[in-house]
């Protein structure tokens, strides 16, 4: 860009050069001749120059076509070649390359031909010189502002692209967040809401040491959904904040799954669980995505099943990890109302597709419900949970 910047102040720089040598010159011409013609006609091109923004070929032909005449009337560089070669310049910077070639080749041979017929010698190749300068200069002018136009469209562009990426980041971390709330602590929550019906059913019954044991189990339950609430609250606190940053708890995985058994066993569901194949670790990604696969299974049967026993199925391969989580509920009629899915099931598919998964969750022919997840255990299909 830096060169096409010098070419235009050298072009403007030699026009200038031009107008103070030759133009003292020809309006020197002009009064010893005391021809009214040459006064008439250049004050007719340059009266015709405003109106070039509507009528841009009409005011080059005038310009030319005033300075053929000027030329005939024995003006070697007639006073009207500024404004040709103003007008040259502006054909080429509002213009394509075929019809600035066209005008510009048109302009150049009619003053080229005009000034060797009437002055014969080197006059003629300098006015040709000055006219492809116009030209050039129009030319640069036009890819400076195209390649200006340009950058500011790909830097709007990649502006927008950039809003884009981070409305999408917000939105993953939006609906990642959900779940984890949902995971965590709705499974808690719903377990208060059934040990909170239990306890009004004793009170009911004046069982106060049954009331009792089911108080211990709400508290229970409140402070660990307390818990995994601070834990996900944390995890959204920018680092650098006033409050200093408490140790991060791990990952829940099926290590805790025992845990999670005895908190639904407080509340009165006996789960079962068999495993098939060799157990061993497994990725995070799937551990973590199996734990709340499993833990939103047994919240949707102790508050929608209507039962009191389910089985946990594990199966270990060389390929995938399979669970499955089935209970033994109220059998699904045509008549009946189905089990609602809510977001659980939502997420619970969201997790298993993040990691290239399929899950499956409806009725059992027999009665009950069933859920079914397999995972990948390939590390290249793995995004995270």
């Amino acid at each position: 860009m830096a060169r096409q910047e010098l070419l235009l102040v050298s072009t403007v720089s030699a026009v200038m050069l031009f107008a103070v040598v030759t133009i003292p010159t020809d309006i020197q011409h002009a009064l010893s001749t005391h021809r009214p013609l040459s006064w008439l006609v250049s004050v007719a091109v340059y009266a015709v120059l405003p109106a070039r923004r509507r009528f841009l070929l009409g005011t080059v032909a005038v310009a030319v076509a005033g300075s053929v005449v000027l030329m005939a009337d024995g003006m070697a560089y007639p006073l009207t070649l500024p404004a040709v070669f103003y007008v040259l310049y502006l054909v080429a910077l509002g213009s394509g390359p075929g019809r600035t070639l066209a005008v510009g080749a048109a302009v150049k041979a009619t003053l080229l031909g005009a000034s060797l017929l009437t002055h014969p010698g080197i006059t003629g190749f300098v006015v040709l010189l000055w006219a492809a300068l116009a030209v050039t200069a129009g030319s640069a002018s036009r890819s400076h502002r195209g390649y200006v136009a340009e950058v500011e469209k790909r830097a709007r562009r990649a502006e927008q692209d950039r809003e884009r990426e981070a409305e999408r980041r917000v939105a993953e971390e939006r609906l990642r967040i959900a779940r984890d709330l949902h995971d965590a602590v709705g499974h808690h929550v719903a377990l208060i809401n059934v040990q909170a019906g239990a306890l009004a059913c004793l009170l009911d019954d004046e069982d106060l040491v049954q009331a009792r044991e089911s108080l211990m189990h709400i508290q229970r339950a409140s402070e660990e959904a307390l818990d995994e609430l601070r834990l996900t609250v944390g995890l959204l606190r920018e680092p650098g904040s006033a409050e200093p940053a408490e140790p991060a708890e791990p990952t829940p995985g099926l290590d805790r799954l025992q845990e999670l058994i005895g908190s639904f066993a407080d509340s009165g569901l006996r789960v079962t669980r068999e495993v098939s194949g060799e157990a061993r670790p497994l990725p995070e990604a799937v551990e973590l995505t199996a734990y709340r696969v499993i833990q939103e299974s047994l919240t949707n049967t102790r508050k929608h099943a209507g039962c009191d026993t389910a089985v946990i199925r594990l199966e270990y391969t060389s390929e995938a990890f399979s669970l499955a989580v089935e209970d033994e509920g109220r059998p699904i009629t045509g008549s009946a109302k189905p089990i609602p899915g809510g977001h659980g099931v939502v997420g619970m598919r969201e997790r298993v597709a993040a990691l290239g998964g399929r899950l499956s969750a409806g009725p059992r022919p027999g009665g009950g419900y069933r859920v079914f997840a397999e995972l990948p255990l390939r590390p290249a299909r793995i995004e995270g949970p």
